[in-house]
């Protein structure tokens, strides 16, 4: 199947796959951008990633893996849905695998809208860009993880069993996929040994540091409706709630040297029915962007000066709701020949656990600016810059294993 697959693409770029051998272009070229084109071709937004899975099992299984699909529980968001994670390794049997040190990963969901793939026309070199839902977030560090991983098997640089591969679904919305995953891996009996993982997120192809930690939180405000030309009889919950944003947003919360200020958006405001109505009820959907550590426990502090806030503004008329918390999140990033930087956005990396000694590394292809719009973009040199990284980070995880790799 894997090689309709790559045919179709090439006909489907017009042409242009036959003259991409220049400027010495790397050999893997045509194979990369075939296998990208054909992720993001897929329509794949969080809960309707069944057919992007199906292709990954197929193109995987072709390569010679063992490919499976994780199933995920219906959830109330996603029921009726057909959800499941790509995991797959070499060795072992189709129950696990044999004893992989290393798990590379990447999600497989994107965010809506779907926007279908484009490529600059003409020769593709290096600056060639190419455009669509997924193309930088997250099916590029998808495809570039999987060559990368090829490239090393083909050439005896690594021991193919010593990798284990996991796609994910569900990180642009509630991570399921990855808790699943991590669910799994700690269920295994013996247990799998992993040493590290490697995660793919766009990274401006950057060894990322760490990032953010996150939380979620909705107020609500409830005050007493009643008619517009007598508010005294009443109180208002909009009132009530726009105080309460004001003295957030006024406040410096705890931030560090390494990851900055803690931030908070307030996405949604919500209150009332009319115009000659006082608003009996309010509600503000916030995100809090957590510059301080610990990972797990690291939002409490963010939650107390909160309550704090709502207290002093109002007591009765105020409430919070805080879910999916954690603290500033940190990776491994002392892997010589890499830049590196902290980014803000959030990742699959606090759902997945490791146990003591994992060791985390993030990084990707593509830029995070542009990730989410409408003009999702990146350049062939950026791929191809991913491919080559992924092959030293790899390397640097398992060290030089190409004694023990029978030639």
């Amino acid at each position: 199947m894997r090689s309709g697959h790559v045919l179709a693409s090439a006909c489907l770029l017009g042409g242009a796959i036959a003259a991409t051998h220049q400027e010495n272009a790397p050999a893997y070229r045509d194979e990369l951008l075939s296998f990208l084109k054909d992720l993001v071709d897929i329509h794949s937004i969080t809960g309707n990633e069944k057919q992007v899975g199906e292709f990954v099992i197929d193109y995987l299984t072709d390569l010679g893996y063992t490919a499976v699909n994780q199933t995920l529980p219906p959830t109330e968001r996603f029921d009726n849905l057909e959800r499941f994670n790509v995991v797959a390794w070499r060795g072992g049997d189709k129950h696990r695998p044999k004893n992989p040190r290393l798990v590379v990963s990447s999600h497989i969901d994107t965010v809506p809208p779907y926007i279908p793939y484009s490529i600059d026309d003409g020769e593709i070199t290096s600056d060639t860009e190419i455009r669509g839902r997924g193309s930088v977030d997250d099916k590029s560090s998808l495809a570039a993880q999987v060559v990368a991983v090829e490239e090393l098997v083909r050439n005896k640089e690594i021991n193919a069993e010593d990798v284990m591969l996991a796609f994910v679904v569900g990180e642009e919305v509630t991570g399921d996929g990855m808790r699943a995953f991590s669910n799994l891996v700690a269920a295994m009996d013996p247990p799998l040994g992993l040493e590290a993982g490697i995660f793919g997120e766009p990274t401006v192809n950057k060894l990322a540091c760490g990032h953010k930690g996150h939380m979620a939180c909705t107020i609500r405000a409830r005050g007493k409706a009643a008619h517009s030309g007598y508010p005294w009889l009443g109180k208002s919950a909009n009132e009530v709630l726009v105080r309460a944003m004001m003295e957030i947003m006024s406040t410096e919360f705890d931030g560090s040297e390494r990851f900055g200020n803690t931030t908070v958006n307030i996405g949604v405001l919500e209150g009332g029915v009319a115009a000659n109505v006082v608003p009996q009820d309010a509600v503000a959907k916030l995100a809090f962007r957590i510059a301080t550590g610990p990972q797990v426990g690291g939002q409490k502090a963010i939650i107390d000066k909160l309550d704090e806030i709502l207290k002093r503004v109002d007591p009765e008329a105020l409430s919070a709701e805080c879910e999916n918390g954690y603290g500033a999140v940190y990776c491994d990033c002392e892997v010589d020949g890499f830049e590196t930087l902290i980014v803000n956005y959030g990742t699959d990396l606090p759902n997945f656990d490791g146990g003591e000694g994992f060791k985390k590394y993030l990084y990707g292809p593509g830029n995070i600016f542009v990730a989410h719009s409408d003009h999702e973009a990146l350049k062939v040199g950026s791929i191809e810059k991913a491919v080559e990284d992924y092959k030293k980070l790899i390397k640097h995880v398992l060290g030089d294993s190409k004694s023990s790799v029978e030639l």
